[in-house]
């Protein structure tokens, strides 16, 4: 006996009792799958507090509602001008550690920290409005960035700017700010094409771009000297970002493209040689009819597509600013997702659709990777996509095995194949006879071209 499970995105289908040590078969039934309710953003309370520490550095606390607590600002004010409060993405490393008192030093500012939960740290919680709002889009629309990136910071930034916006007007804000280093000048962008978009009227603080911290050790010095209470540990070799989606890897040995990873550098993915010898078939995305959310399903998914050393990428990708830059992603969950929809699409949407859909997918992922989420065209390209995919609903079976994912199956209520039509024995709807009439038709230009060559 089967269970059935609905939920904003999936119907799932998976046996009542199984074992782990046997075969499984899970079916994945999407239905709808790209009608997500727009997610609401949380009233915030805010308070004004001053810290025993000298710094006053502010601290954020997760609760049901989020708390917001405020730095007091100089009176007058500082050494680069003055705004009256503001939010910065603050993350508790020590770039956005030094960023509080730099801000309130050259602004005579509060400063508001703000940091949001994507499956990386936990103070707003926007895990089911990323997967929902912004993943699922893009899963929709087949966005993959230059053949294989599959956007996962590109897609995390502007949820995150979204926020701050909403924090900013919630505080009476009137400038934001990131702690984006001058070599990321992507993530400027990503960041900052959002509070244009949501709220031309917000200035935009970007310390890397102002101040004469030029690397780590200014930046420690900087910390001591204000007394910033910033824990130093041993650098990573690498530069990282994680969040639900995905684990990106750049820097140290990997700026040479021709060096392989090593193989202690991944953290979501084991080596697929190493992945077990059994594979697992379908996605155990509910068990015995309990409802799982979209970034539930996702964190399933990450874990049993990782389990198998599923989604890793290594790629060369051409930055916005023209430069070129190697990166190694890991996006388990994901892999398996948009196998799981290009599968559908197959039996659902016939062949013109396919191609402008998969056309117009590489200038969706474009824009999205430029940060230019909320830009009209997007929005525009966003619809289009959910009508052409209004019958993208089905089953589709999937294995996993050591690194790869297999369709073993696939079904759906909307599916244009039909087996009367494309089985080799004789059908009532396809006469063979209609071939020559056609042939004779769609070659015309060429046997024209070819009769003007020889003079006929």
């Amino acid at each position: 006996m089967n269970s059935t499970v609905e939920n904003n995105s999936f119907i799932v289908f998976v046996p009542c009792h199984f074992s782990f040590r046997t075969q499984k078969r899970f079916q994945l039934l999407h239905r709808q799958f790209w009608k997500a309710n727009p997610s609401s953003f949380k009233e915030l309370r805010t308070k004004t507090n001053v810290q025993t520490s000298k710094l006053q550095v502010i601290k954020a606390v997760v609760r049901s509602d989020a708390e917001i607590e405020i730095s007091e600002s100089k009176k007058g004010g500082g050494l680069r001008g003055k705004l009256n409060k503001v939010v910065l993405a603050y993350s508790g490393g020590l770039d956005t550690s030094v960023i509080v008192p730099w801000l309130r030093e050259n602004y005579g500012c509060d400063v508001v920290c703000f940091t949001a939960d994507v499956g990386q740290l936990v103070v707003k919680d926007l895990r089911e409005e990323f997967v929902k709002d912004y993943i699922f889009p893009c899963l929709r629309a087949g966005a993959v960035y230059e053949r294989k990136y599959l956007l996962g910071t590109s897609m995390a930034r502007p949820v995150i700017a979204k926020a701050m916006v909403d924090v900013a007007k919630e505080v009476g804000a009137d400038a934001v700010s990131h702690g984006c280093t001058g070599r990321e000048m992507i993530r400027h962008v990503r960041f900052e094409l959002t509070f244009f978009a949501l709220n031309p009227k917000l200035n935009v603080v970007a310390p890397w771009r102002e101040w004469d911290i030029t690397g780590r050790e200014d930046a420690i010095e900087y910390a001591k000297k204000h007394n910033v209470p910033v824990p130093v540990t041993k650098k990573s070799i690498y530069s990282r970002d994680r969040n639900l989606w995905h684990l990106s890897h750049e820097g140290d040995i990997l700026e040479d493209p021709a060096n392989e990873p090593k193989k202690d550098m991944f953290m979501m993915s084991v080596d697929p040689e190493d992945a077990p010898n059994q594979a697992d078939w379908g996605l155990p995305v509910s068990v015995n009819g309990k409802r799982l959310s979209p970034a539930s399903l996702l964190a399933e998914l990450n874990e049993v597509g990782g389990r198998h050393g599923i989604g890793r990428i290594d790629m060369v990708e051409n930055r916005l600013v023209g430069m070129k830059s190697r990166g190694v992603y890991e996006t388990p969950g994901g892999t398996i997702l948009f196998a799981a929809v290009r599968e559908l699409e197959s039996l659902t949407l016939d062949r013109e659709t396919i191609q402008v859909k998969d056309s117009l997918a590489l200038k969706y992922a474009e824009l999205v990777y430029a940060g230019r989420w909320f830009d009209p065209l997007r929005e525009s390209m966003d619809a289009f996509m959910q009508k052409i995919t209004e019958t993208t609903t089905g089953s589709v079976t999937l294995k996993l095995y050591k690194g790869s994912v297999t369709v073993t199956g696939r079904t759906s209520p909307f599916s244009l194949y039909r087996q009367d039509i494309s089985s080799f024995e004789s059908g009532q709807i396809y006469d063979q006879a209609d071939a020559a009439g056609f042939i004779r038709l769609y070659g015309l230009p060429m046997r024209v071209r070819a009769m003007l060559e020889q003079g006929i």
